[in-house]
Formats: structure tokens, C-alpha cells, sequence
């Protein structure tokens, strides 16, 4: 099963000021990209503060959202509340025949996958725009290679990178 971490970050790297800013930021072609892939796949995974900070599940997508709360439970089908580890979400995922999940953040989950060697490729919307401090893409120090697989443009000033993750 492929997962991509898919995030838009400011220029001087941020994915946010603080957990609780929501992200208005970014831009309608990242915006158009993230619905696109993220339907594409059918399944995002998220934490939970990124979960609250959207305030609802995303239509047409299973939403599986990382949480340490035992309590929080959801009766619709495509909204699990879990405090799985990373390799077993995907190994369930797996199971039920999905190919490739989204990763959609925050800084806690993205290290929680990344740690485990689970991320197979990254995507990132440059945003022109710069926070000076913030939560950064992880919250781990990392020696990680990527490999170039390719640059665009998304519009005259949103650049899309995407990278795969050398294992």
C-alpha cells in the first residue's frame, strides 16, 4: 500500500502558526489538488487536532483519524476514531483493498508514520507566504533521503513538489 504525506507549507517551512490556526492559507489550486487526490485515494488519515481544527469529516472518503481519546467513537462508516499504531492502520487499510492512503497531518502524525518507514511519498504545496515560527512538517529531527520525482506549478505563485521517499 503507497501512503503520501500530502501538506502545504509556507516558504520558510511551516504548516501552520500554532495546532489550532485553520488552514485558510493555502490557496484555491492547493486546495483543488488536495479534494483531487485525496478522492483519488479514498482514504486520509489524520490527527485528531487536525481532525477538530477542520471540524468535520470530508465527503467521499474514508476519514481515519489517530487519537489517544478511548471516548471518541463515530457511527458513520467512513469515520473511525482509532488509537492504532501507524503499521497497523495500514495494514488494515490494506485489507480492505485500499492501494494508497493520504496523510494529511499534523507535525504528530507525520513523525508517527515517518519513524516507522511508512511514507512512500511527500507532496507539498509551496505557499508564498512566511509564518517566521510555527509547527513544522514534523516534530522530530530526521535524516531522511528523497528522490525528486517531480516539480509544477499550480499557479503563478503555488509550486507543487512531490518526492519520493528512498527506503
Amino acid at each position: 500500500m503507497k501512503v503520501i504525506l500530502l501538506m502545504a507549507v509556507t516558504a520558510d517551512g511551516m504548516i501552520a502558526r500554532d495546532s489550532s490556526q485553520i488552514i485558510d492559507w493555502t490557496g484555491k489550486e492547493d486546495k483543488k489538488y488536495f479534494v483531487h487526490i485525496t478522492r483519488k485515494s479514498g482514504v486520509i488519515i489524520v490527527g485528531s487536532k487536525t481532525f477538530d481544527m477542520i471540524g468535520k469529516s470530508l465527503p467521499g472518503r474514508k476519514n481515519i483519524v489517530m487519537t489517544r481519546d478511548k471516548s471518541r467513537k463515530s457511527h458513520d462508516k467512513d469515520l473511525i476514531f482509532t488509537d492504532k499504531a501507524p503499521g497497523a492502520i495500514i495494514k488494515e487499510l490494506n485489507a480492505k483493498g485500499f492501494e494508497t492512503a493520504v496523510l494529511i497531518g499534523g507535525s504528530i502524525v507525520n513523525t508517527l508514520f515517518l519513524k516507522e518507514n511508512l511514507i512512500d511519498e511527500i507532496h507539498i504545496t509551496i505557499v508564498p507566504r512566511l509564518f517566521g515560527k510555527g509547527l513544522p512538517l514534523f516534530n522530530k529531527s530526521f535524516d531522511t533521503q528523497l528522490e525528486l520525482i517531480n516539480i509544477s506549478e499550480l499557479d503563478q505563485s503555488h509550486i507543487l513538489l512531490k518526492y519520493r521517499v528512498k527506503k
